[in-house]
């Protein structure tokens, strides 16, 4: 065999293998996000809760009720960025 079909049957190799490790990640990473998903779905369901039984009881969310509530809310969104890079 000429080292140029050596090389070229290399090459076929590690980009199969290279393929395969893909395949393996992208499937992980589907997971991964979805795992992270139902965490933030619990997060979001609570944080919900909370901010509906706070608006009832106060009427208006005192400064620092609402930059708790705030923090929360941004959390989940940063988690939302997260899931979205990961799928």
């Amino acid at each position: 065999m000429t080292d140029e079909k050596v090389d070229l049957h290399r090459l076929v190799d590690e980009l199969k293998e290279q393929r395969d490790e893909l395949r393996v990640r992208l499937h992980l990473a589907k997971a991964e996000a979805r795992d992270e998903f139902e965490k933030l779905e619990k997060r979001w369901e609570h944080a919900r809760g909370r901010l509906a039984v706070i608006g009832k009881e106060a009427g208006e969310v005192s400064k620092d009720v609402g930059d708790a509530a705030r923090l929360v809310l941004d959390e989940i969104r940063a988690g939302y960025q997260r899931v979205r890079k990961l799928i």
